[in-house]
């Protein structure tokens, strides 16, 4: 079996080389062949430069920028894996989370699983422990709860990047999203198929924006938006 692990990339020359490092490294369970597929999206840094160097990769580029959805969109039609994983192209999310979160599927004890960092990132507002970036904490539990509230799901962490599936739950999906609006669609049509999602802890060293963090309080909006559409067309 082959897992398929699609990376988007949007000018992330100080981070991409170290993550695909990681990515090609870590262990995986049940003797996994790796598929590791680059999306550079138009990128105007070094990023590109560095992917054309890189061994062991399925590169593939968009000519302009286009989004983190369309660049997982990309990977999806051209990745080969029965097990697809979607991994960011910073150091926010470990690679040695793998095994806890493909074990599940290779198990057969569930075909699609979340990474959820609220889990183990508790709300603190003051001192020196305080959460980082309290705002997204609290905006990613609210659009966890109308993810439930509108499609019947228990999820703690929608937006969370680690997103693993068997390829049978999307193959026949029409996703649509060009933005950050991926992870609600591709959440609300797994739900709206009647697939359970499972979650397990992560844990993430969350960058700052003058390190290169994209999403913003603006994309919430489209998220919640994104929920409502699909709650009530395809």
């Amino acid at each position: 079996m082959k897992l398929s692990i699609i990376i988007p990339v949007y000018n992330e020359e100080a981070t991409v080389s170290a993550i695909i490092a990681k990515v090609k490294s870590v262990k995986l369970p049940g003797g996994l062949e790796r598929e590791i597929v680059v999306v550079d999206d138009g990128s105007s840094d070094q990023s590109a430069k560095l992917l054309e160097k890189t061994s062991g990769i399925k590169f593939l580029r968009h000519s302009k920028n286009k989004g983190k959805g369309a660049a997982i969109r990309t990977g999806l039609e051209k990745s080969t894996g029965e097990v697809v994983l979607i991994q960011d192209a910073d150091l926010e999310y470990d690679p040695n989370d793998y095994f806890r979160l493909i074990s599940p599927i290779l198990e057969g004890r569930a075909k699609v699983v979340y990474g959820t960092r609220l889990k183990t990132l508790p709300l603190i507002f003051f001192g020196k422990a305080k959460t980082p970036f309290a705002a997204h904490y609290l905006g990613n539990t609210f659009l966890s709860f109308v993810t439930n509230l509108l499609y019947g799901g228990s999820l703690s962490d929608m937006e969370t990047c680690y997103k693993v599936f068997k390829r049978e739950v999307v193959a026949k999906m029409r996703l649509n999203s060009d933005r950050f609006e991926i992870e609600p669609e591709i959440t609300a049509k797994i739900l709206r198929a009647g697939h359970k999602i499972l979650e397990v802890p992560i844990k993430t060293k969350p960058r700052g924006y003058d390190e290169g963090k994209k999403i913003t309080w603006i994309d919430g909006f489209g998220a919640i938006w994104t929920l409502l559409k699909y709650k009530f067309v395809e």
